[in-house]
C-alpha cells in the first residue's frame, strides 16, 4: 500500500505536508503545556507563599494578647477622673478552631507546592540531559 502511495507525486506530497504539519501541531501543543506547566508552578509556589505569609504574620499577631482599652469612671470626693485600663481578650473557640483550619490548609497547600516544585525540577533536569 505505501508503494503506491509512494509512487503518485501528488499523494506524496500530500503525506509530507500532513506529517509536517502534525510535527508543527504537536510542537505547539508541548509547548503550550510546557508554558502552562511553569504558569500552575508559580502560582503554586506564590500561593503557598502568601499562605504561609499570611499564617506567620497571624500567629505573631495571635500570640500577643489582644488588648482593648476601657474606660471606667472613679469617683472621689465629688471629683470624676477617668482612668484606662487594659483588659486582655483570649480568642474564642469559633477562632482558634479557624486557625487550626488555616494552618493545616497552609501545611496541605506548601506540601503541594514542593510536590509540584520537585516534578518541575526533575523534568527540567531530565529535559536538559536529553538535550
Amino acid at each position: 500500500m505505501e508503494l503506491l502511495e509512494t509512487q503518485d507525486p501528488n499523494k506524496k506530497k500530500l503525506i509530507e505536508t500532513s506529517d509536517r504539519h502534525k510535527r508543527e501541531l504537536e510542537k505547539e501543543v508541548k509547548s503550550m503545556k510546557d508554558r502552562t506547566e511553569r504558569m500552575l508552578t508559580n502560582a503554586l509556589i506564590i500561593g503557598g507563599s502568601l499562605a504561609l505569609t499570611y499564617f506567620v504574620i497571624s500567629q505573631v499577631r495571635g500570640s500577643k494578647a489582644k488588648k482593648k482599652k476601657a474606660k471606667g469612671k472613679i469617683n472621689e470626693d465629688s471629683e470624676t477622673k477617668q482612668e484606662e485600663e487594659v483588659v486582655s481578650t483570649e480568642p474564642s473557640l469559633i477562632s482558634k478552631v479557624g486557625t487550626r483550619i488555616l494552618s493545616q490548609a497552609t501545611m496541605i497547600l506548601l506540601d503541594m507546592a514542593k510536590e509540584k516544585l520537585l516534578e518541575y525540577l526533575e523534568a527540567r533536569k531530565q529535559r536538559n540531559e536529553n538535550s
